[in-house]
């Protein structure tokens, strides 16, 4: 069935395209319609090396590629490197992919914590505001490294006005925690919370803060048809 067939036909046509022109160049983006974007974008997911880690989900990739060619295009991205967090999923699962654009290569898969007044297993109630100890959905660009109460943090700069624009003010930040190890799920479930901040296990932290720090795209998902009203960077 065609359905089934256009993955596949995605893949070999995709396997004759210079790596890092197809998904990257915002310029040959702007110059494409709607339709042709998509296939695009359908493109890089279905050439991915997942690198033995599950994909992310294609609507939430398609998305995040969506916002991520906008703020290249704006120059506000020097990295092709593009952070997924899908905060449709459970906290127990695997839901923060790093994904090198230039390669189609994912590089890290783990479990991120939300903030604990976003909700318990899963993260339903988002907020731009302070103190509010909520997740803010949207764009971010990576700024620069700091060593804190968690040792080594990376500032977030929130690109999406009323969506995530605080996200500075609020001290929102990727740190790694204990909260954030996977063991916590088996004592109850669900991964540890935070004050808002998308939190990952000690294990990986420096790896992943050293690869996307600098100028990279992070887009936190959630399937929030006020969010997707709200947004500017996503169709």
């Amino acid at each position: 069935m065609t359905y089934r067939i256009l993955p596949l036909l995605l893949v070999f046509f995709m396997s004759f395209a210079p790596k890092g022109t197809i998904n990257t160049d915002p310029t040959l983006v702007a110059s494409t319609t709607a339709n042709n974007l998509t296939a695009k974008i359908e493109m890089v997911y279905y050439s991915l090396n997942s690198n033995h880690f599950a994909l992310p989900q294609i609507t939430c990739f398609k998305k995040a590629m969506e916002g991520f060619y906008a703020l290249k295009g704006k120059g506000l991205i020097q990295k092709d490197i593009l952070t997924v967090i899908d905060f449709s999923m459970s906290s127990a699962k695997k839901r923060l992919w790093v994904i090198d654009l230039s390669s189609n290569t994912i590089l890290y898969n783990t479990v991120v914590s939300h903030g604990m007044k976003s909700g318990g297993e899963y993260a339903n109630n988002f907020s731009n505001a302070q103190s509010s100890n909520k997740s803010s959905l949207g764009f971010y660009t990576t700024g620069e490294t700091y060593n804190g109460k968690h040792g080594l943090s990376l500032k977030l700069d929130g690109q999406e006005r009323g969506i995530n624009s605080n996200a500075r003010a609020r001290a929102v930040v990727m740190h790694g925690a204990s909260y954030a190890n996977p063991s916590i799920i088996k004592a109850q479930g669900y991964l540890g919370r935070s004050q808002g901040c998308p939190a990952i296990p000690e294990a990986v932290k420096t790896q992943i803060i050293k690869t996307i720090k600098g100028k990279s795209c992070i887009f936190i998902y959630h399937p929030s048809r006020s969010y997707e009203i709200a947004s500017r960077l996503v169709s």
